[in-house]
């Protein structure tokens, strides 16, 4: 198929990473920040301010906004890298895949990157190709030209066409693989020699950087970098080597990640964050000390080019604008000198520099100097007393522990100050509570106001695990008796993982496994669930989180995929009880709740000196946005069989006809009740 002939490009400053890299003194540093597209409105406009003071505060070289395939995943995608790029002035790199989805999509994205003024783009591959589900209806293999996988196999054939289709128009990057690429869930398949080979054809195709996979191993990516530096080819002796890295949220999350990356962690590192693991704030702390190392062992090696490094943040703030203070990485302020009728204005750019120069100090004499500047005129320590008496009662001696009434409580400098905001980004004072409010993510059960909703890894809709392991977990199910028989192994401690969850039964869980088991008995597919918990201590082994001098609670709710006839038999059983609430909803977009605008959180903690902590709450915002996931889960399913099979046809009509349901009963001091309501009903 013709394809017509770019636009010319719009006229604009060369905001490429390559030619920005090439203007560092070779002995610089600088950091890039990852972003991904919120599941939600409300998440998009709370990340919009959170990238505008992140922007203000540590002014990263650039941001990475990563990709969806799907349609409207894909233009979320595009919608936050205009943010970043046109309204935040941000120079912006945006991931692109190029297996398993329309030809055409790839066309459009990198014409619409152009539009943008988006001149970077990370070519990955995405996915093995699965031709199967996005070939045309009775198209024959390589006849549908819409279809990605003709065309694309590997990242390197992305490479290669957009620098047959743009030249040098884009700065092009590449991913790198410091302890081996895993294509499959089986470690032996993982290694940097097998990967090495692509590594090189990609650079030579036309990559302009490589940015790496996160790690928690820091010798292997130093091990890594010098392989790539000394090999034979030629071809990285000059080329930027980001390395990746991901701040720690929690350690649940950081076990996960590590499972999908295939990332190791070494032995002296994990022990370091299982002494903390109940405690999600500690691991916080751990995980900024041991990064803020990761970067200073790094940096403490010399390298061809200016060191950077790559910050996967999740879509949150706090932790790694510590690691980059600690760090020492946020580049320092450069004033503007600004023109007022006619004359320039040196005052004005001093005290705009002094106010916003990041101190270069250590970390305690740091958090002095900015403390200060935060609270500057609080009455902390000072006696607050009138205009008047101040002016004309308080001597030399005295005034220095008095505030005026209308100065108590003022900052001495600007409220935007660069400095007050890197304060605010690392959670200090007032400001810094509300700005980080959402800091301790859990994943689809956290708020739907929150830019990190839906996401706790940043892998997005995905059986996360290959075509192999799926098989060899789940076999090849033809009838709804075959899908129930999958959830009783998982549920019983034989199957690892369920498409929904890549993780076996926690010990909460296994406390309510006869009632789960009695419900997919039923033919009801448990997802998600958890046990009436009431004011156990934060410290205990199988209930308790967050800090150790707290209680916490927890309401019963399971949520599960059921037939429509049954799900219209058990609705009004839920409607008679007053204290369940439920959503529901099903592939096609109907749906039904007991109350659709009630805001429920199902879990809390009461902690010394804090405020109430509500880390899973569900509300209708929320599950919408879950269900078109959940039920995308059952197509990438059906993904892994072929076309027309029985498994795929079993999966592709389950998906058409469940219901998803998620149902919450209030009465926590009642543990058995909202599970004798299910199984009798």
């Amino acid at each position: 198929m013709s394809r017509p002939a770019p636009t010319a490009p719009p006229i604009m400053a060369d905001d490429r990473i390559n030619t920005k890299l090439a203007a560092l003194p070779s002995d610089a540093t600088y950091f890039s920040l990852e972003f991904f597209p919120p599941k939600t409105s409300q998440g998009f406009s709370n990340l919009h301010a959170r990238l505008a003071r992140m922007a203000h505060s540590l002014r990263p070289l650039f941001v990475n906004v990563t990709w969806g395939a799907g349609g409207s995943t894909s233009a979320k995608s595009l919608a936050l890298a205009e943010l970043t790029q046109r309204s935040l002035g941000l120079t912006t790199c945006l991931h692109l895949t190029c297996t398993n989805m329309s030809r055409k999509l790839i066309d459009e994205a990198l014409e619409q990157a152009r539009v943008l003024g988006v001149r970077n783009i990370l070519a990955l591959r995405g996915d093995p190709p699965r031709s199967d589900e996005y070939r045309a209806e009775g198209a024959a293999v390589g006849e549908d030209e819409d279809d990605s996988n003709v065309e694309f196999t590997w990242a390197v054939d992305l490479v290669r066409y957009i620098r047959k289709s743009y030249g040098d128009y884009f700065c092009i990057g590449v991913a790198g693989y410091p302890e081996g690429h895993a294509d499959t869930s089986h470690p032996e398949h993982q290694g940097v020699g097998l990967d090495l080979p692509y590594l090189v054809e990609k650079t030579k195709a036309g990559a302009d950087f490589i940015m790496t996979q996160l790690f928690y191993d820091v010798d292997a990516f130093l091990k890594y970098e010098t392989t790539l530096r000394t090999h034979e080819s030629g071809v990285f002796k000059e080329i930027p080597i980001i390395p990746g890295l991901m701040p720690v949220q929690s350690y649940q999350i950081l076990r996960r990640t590590t499972k999908l990356s295939h990332a190791k962690l070494p032995p002296d590192v994990l022990k370091r964050f299982e002494a903390v693991k109940s405690d999600d704030e500690a691991v916080k702390r751990v995980g900024v000390d041991v990064l803020s190392e990761f970067v200073e062992k790094i940096n403490a090696r010399p390298d061809v080019r200016p060191r950077g490094f790559h910050f996967y943040t999740l879509n949150l703030e706090k932790a790694v604008a510590h690691i980059l203070e600690r760090s020492r990485l946020i580049p320092p302020y450069t004033p503007t000198i600004i023109e007022k009728n006619g004359f320039t204005s040196p005052e004005d750019a001093i005290a705009e520099d002094e106010s916003n120069t990041l101190p270069p100090t250590n970390g305690h004499a740091t958090r002095t100097r900015r403390e200060s500047s935060n609270a500057n005129s609080t009455p902390r320590n000072r006696v607050v007393v009138s205009r008047t008496r101040a002016s004309s009662t308080s001597s030399t001696r005295t005034s220095a522990f008095e505030a005026p009434e209308d100065e108590a409580g003022v900052p001495r400098d600007k409220i935007n100050s660069r400095a007050n905001t890197l304060a605010i980004s690392e959670g200090e004072g007032a400001l810094g509570r509300e700005a980080t409010w959402d800091d301790f993510p859990n994943g689809r059960w956290g708020d739907a106001r929150s830019p990190v909703y839906g996401e706790i890894d940043g892998y997005g809709v995905s059986l996360h695990v290959s075509i192999a392991e799926a098989t060899r977990l789940w076999g090849h199910p033809s009838s709804t008796s075959d899908l129930s028989e999958i959830f009783r192994r998982h549920l019983e401690g034989e199957v690892d993982a369920v498409p929904w969850s890549e993780e076996g039964l926690s010990p909460e869980t296994m406390t309510i496994k006869s009632q789960l088991l009695a419900l997919v008995q039923k033919g009801w597919w448990t997802v998600a669930s958890q046990p009436a918990v009431n004011g156990v201590r934060s410290t205990d082994p199988i209930f308790g989180w967050g800090p150790r001098n707290g209680f916490v609670f927890q309401k019963p709710f399971v949520e599960l995929f059921l037939p429509a006839q049954d799900w219209k038999r058990l609705q009004p059983i839920l409607d008679e009880d007053p204290q369940i609430t439920y959503f529901a909803s099903n592939a096609a977009g109907d749906s039904a709740a007991s109350d659709e605008e009630s805001v429920n959180p199902v879990t809390w903690g009461c902690f010394t000196g804090k405020e109430i902590v509500t880390p899973t709450i569900i509300e209708g915002v929320s599950f919408r946005a879950w269900c078109e996931e959940a039920f995308g889960i059952w197509a990438e399913w059906r993904g892994v069989y072929g076309k027309g099979s029985p498994s795929s046809k079993v999966l592709d009509q389950v998906r058409k006809e469940y219901w998803l349901v998620n149902i919450i009963h209030h009465g926590y001091l009642e543990p058995e009740a909202l599970w004798e309501t299910l199984v009798k009903a």
